[in-house]
């Protein structure tokens, strides 16, 4: 059952994720809402963790699509470990067989609110950005540049978007690789990725475009659209001038 007491306290978190960002933003904005977060890069990772004495936790949250020990098999696993409520977390829809396995889903971004509205066993999805330009977009989401803001000092806040930033040059140089070698299933990684980490601080322009590039790779790989690989050199360049918009967000808005 996904229902709390409401006198009790906010349950000890486990959140598994692959991606940096992800994890760190995620870890950080649930942590200043109340919970008790501990964090695993992988799932093998979280298993060895479990077999410890260190935490009990009540709730995990996993990344429906890592690489390694994932889906089905990692939920198998954490069942047989914890008593713990699963829930599949993803910056896009997760498979249906994790999704019927899982105990919930919440689609990145996502915050301490909707997390607990899951857990008191309300519908908690989010709607997924959309993918389309915006002329008026910004380079970060006014609403939760304010909530990071309420809920850290000034110097944390930086610390993430300066973590976005060296990330995305990173994931960048990455796509480049992945785009001359027509790899189209790396593509889809990085840009859901991209789309995840970014989403979860608020990077709507870089979110979008990794939601944009995730597209291009799930399309290519299915046998459709291969040839807009050969074009991706404008979403490359796209992405590098989003990254460069967040610098000058960061250089603007806080000052080293």
């Amino acid at each position: 059952m996904l229902g709390l007491s409401p006198n009790r306290q906010l349950p000890t978190v486990l959140l598994i994720d692959d991606d940096m960002v992800s994890r760190e933003v995620m870890a950080t904005v649930l942590t200043m809402g109340g919970y008790e977060m501990h964090t695993a890069a992988d799932g093998a990772t979280a298993l060895e963790m479990l077999a410890g004495p260190a935490f009990t936790p009540e709730v995990i949250l996993m990344d429906a699509q890592m690489p390694g020990l994932s889906g089905l098999r990692l939920i198998a696993e954490l069942r047989a470990r914890s008593q713990a409520t699963v829930i599949a977390i993803s910056g896009s829809g997760a498979p249906d067989e994790v999704s019927a396995a899982a105990d919930g889903f919440l689609l990145k971004p996502f915050g301490s609110a909707e997390l607990g509205k899951l857990l008191d066993g309300r519908n908690a999805q989010t709607a997924p950005a959309d993918p389309e330009p915006n002329p008026d977009e910004p380079v970060v989401s006014a609403e939760t540049l304010a909530q990071l803001r309420a809920m850290m000092p000034e110097a944390g806040v930086r610390q993430i978007y300066a973590a976005i930033v060296a990330d995305l040059a990173k994931r960048v140089a990455a796509l480049h690789v992945a785009a001359a070698k027509g790899d189209a299933d790396e593509i889809r990684s990085i840009g859901h990725a991209i789309k995840g980490g970014c989403g979860m601080a608020g990077a709507v322009q870089a979110a979008r475009l990794g939601a944009r590039i995730e597209a291009l790779g799930t399309a290519a790989a299915a046998g459709r659209g291969g040839d807009d690989l050969d074009n991706s050199a404008r979403l490359l360049n796209d992405l590098r001038n989003a990254a460069d918009n967040l610098r000058r967000m960061l250089e603007a808005e806080f000052p080293a």
